[in-house]
């Protein structure tokens, strides 16, 4: 389901995304601060969203353990790029939870104690 998600999202037909959304689905971006609640208010945001052309993703890494998902993908309009890591819960075939984290360019995404450098 979340790679269909990713697959929608790259077509930016953006409405089209609402079919693997759950009726009841709530989209946090912690950084931002905002939450978006139900299908048609992460469609419009996401149709809204200042881009300089046609958004590209490409799905790096995606792993799941039963209704959990944990996807890192890179997205790019040709101006501005991210490396977001999104965290998603899939219930009933839909997505009903999902949490998005940017990390800052450089930024450690492990504890520093664990890093071998």
């Amino acid at each position: 389901m979340v790679r269909e998600f990713w697959r929608l999202m790259a077509s930016n037909d953006f409405g089209s995304v609402g079919a693997v959304l759950a009726e009841d689905l709530v989209v946090e971006w912690p950084q931002s601060g905002e939450r978006f609640r139900g299908p048609g208010a992460f469609v419009r945001v996401n149709e809204e969203y200042p881009t300089a052309g046609r958004w590209e993703f490409t799905v790096n890494r995606v792993v799941a353990c039963g209704e959990q998902v944990v996807a890192q993908v890179s997205v790019t309009d040709g101006v501005q790029s991210a490396e977001p890591i999104s965290f998603f819960t899939v219930r009933a075939g839909r997505i009903a939870d999902e949490r998005d984290r940017e990390p800052e360019v450089g930024q450690r995404l492990c504890c520093p104690r664990l890093s071998s450098g």
